[in-house]
């Protein structure tokens, strides 16, 4: 990314994790391929959650390629999270490593860039282009933070994220909209938490989804989280509950009624 900008880009509440071969041989992206919700085998980066056994949200995150960074020749993935659970996010990832040679650890080195509009170079984010571009750079001290205008656009798409509004271990994945925001690959194989999400998608039986809401019309006992000073919430409803009418377009053909197969 070579733009120079007047507008803040920096997204201070990311950080990242790498995951790193420590020695010759070792298979990162194969690693975290059986772990992880989306292919990271394929073109990078992708949206994808690490779940519970059950199915549930613990963490979600972007996968960004690195280029060979150790002697082994073995590509390096860096992981774009919520600054706030990078420790933990390293943590449980470690739990799955057990006598494999792969290192796991935050990198402050390493700084997440947005920009909402188009054609400098970035990604476009793979939940939903209109999201618009990311792009990862090295940090700098004292970078201005874009994180409000984010969060706005963000929540102005009706793109849920994060553990304030996702939660941990308390949304299965499909209520979080991770099919329709490309959130989850149904032909890549095993991974945590996949028996119940494939379940799921084959029976038709999403019947919650977390969506974002006009604050005024935000259901207190169903509510996630606030944001009164841009007028919305997100809620965890059940689908008869949605207004299909003020629902984003991406999610629309999501609230039809259907059958399971």
């Amino acid at each position: 990314m070579t733009a120079t900008r007047t507008t803040p880009t920096r997204l201070l509440d990311r950080a990242i994790v790498r995951l790193s071969p420590l020695e010759p041989g070792e298979d990162v992206a194969g690693f975290l391929q059986g772990l992880v919700t989306q292919d990271v085998n394929g073109p990078l980066p992708v949206w994808a959650g690490l779940l519970s056994a059950q199915g549930k949200a613990l963490f979600d995150f972007l996968v960004w390629p690195s280029g060979p960074s150790t002697s082994s020749g073995q590509a390096d993935l860096l992981i774009d999270c919520e600054a706030s659970v990078a420790d933990a996010l390293a943590k449980r990832l470690s739990l799955y490593r057990l006598r494999r040679k792969i290192g796991i650890a935050r990198d402050d080195g390493v700084a997440v860039h947005w920009f909402d509009g188009a054609g400098d170079g970035g990604a476009r984010d793979p939940r939903l282009a209109e999201l618009g571009e990311r792009w990862l750079a090295p940090a700098e001290p004292d970078e201005p933070g874009a994180d409000a205008a984010w969060l706005a656009h963000r929540l102005s798409l009706g793109v849920t994220e994060g553990q304030a509004e996702l939660g941990s271990d308390r949304t299965l994945w499909l209520e979080a909209n991770a099919a329709e925001l490309n959130g989850v690959s149904f032909t890549k194989g095993c991974y945590v938490g996949q028996e119940n999400t494939a379940r799921m998608n084959w029976r038709q039986k999403v019947n919650r989804r977390l969506v974002v809401v006009p604050f005024e019309k935000s259901a207190p006992a169903r509510q996630r989280v606030a944001y009164p000073d841009l007028g919305l919430a997100v809620d965890y409803l059940r689908i008869e509950d949605i207004n299909g009418a003020t629902a984003p377009r991406w999610l629309a053909a999501a609230l039809e009624p259907g059958e399971a197969p």
